[in-house]
């Protein structure tokens, strides 16, 4: 409270003088605030606190992770593990046609992986969120909104050689968590020698980690679907 009233006692000192300077966008500043009868309430704009090195790690790790959840197949992997038990029979494939339909629900996953990573969303002149398929010359909105895009945002939402690498990395990320779930396993491979158990171990985790750190080091900037550019 004492360190209001002496900024406010010293910005009124200040005020005669600034309306004297020969300045006049100095002096109509001035005149301006002295006439605001609320200016003398007003505190004065204060520096932006600095953050610690705790708050700059927490705010850092919550953004890696954003970057993750963008890129990580999250959405299938959840239909997935879903309908898993139900097509194959809770993994015993007693009938071939519970190995076809499980080998069905696997391929349409990783097409789903590799095909969400090429959406994108933008706002239009209302503020709404389209939803979007990236092209060659910038974005093709779906439900036909016709938004009309800039130049820059053009070439902004173009497709470009990283969306192949990300939608090719999140596949092989789906393809680790079904090698690794217990009814894909019991399956198709009922009986694993020693040497296959070892691949499936240590050949999924390999792959995870690489996808992971990948995604880290070039983050997605899209907003594709499940991850929508705010409203606001």
């Amino acid at each position: 409270m004492e360190s209001t009233s002496a900024q406010n006692a010293a910005r009124d000192q200040a005020l005669p003088l600034l309306a004297k300077s020969t300045n006049p966008i100095v002096a109509i500043v001035a005149a301006v605030a002295s006439a605001d009868p609320s200016w003398s309430d007003q505190p004065l704009l204060q520096r932006k606190p600095s953050k610690n090195p705790a708050q700059k790690a927490v705010r850092k790790t919550f953004k890696l992770t954003a970057y993750l959840s963008n890129l990580l197949p999250a959405g299938t992997v959840l239909v997935y593990q879903v309908l898993s038990p139900f097509l194959s029979h809770n993994g015993q494939c007693t009938e071939p046609l519970n190995r076809s339909l499980t080998l069905v629900l696997i391929v349409l996953s990783g097409i789903s992986c590799f095909f969400l990573r090429f959406t994108d969303s933008v706002r239009d002149e209302r503020g709404k969120v389209r939803y979007g398929i990236p092209t060659f010359s910038g974005l093709w909105v779906i439900d036909g909104s016709g938004v009309q895009l800039s130049e820059e945002d053009r070439d902004r939402y173009r497709i470009k050689l990283l969306d192949f690498v990300h939608a090719s990395l999140s596949t092989a990320i789906f393809s680790v968590i079904v090698a690794f779930d217990p009814n894909f396993r019991k399956c198709y491979i009922p009986s694993p020698s020693e040497e296959e158990r070892r691949l499936l171990v240590a050949v999924p985790a390999a792959v995870g980690i690489g996808c992971s750190i990948f995604f880290l080091a070039f983050p997605s900037k899209r907003h594709g679907v499940g991850f929508p550019l705010s409203r606001h």
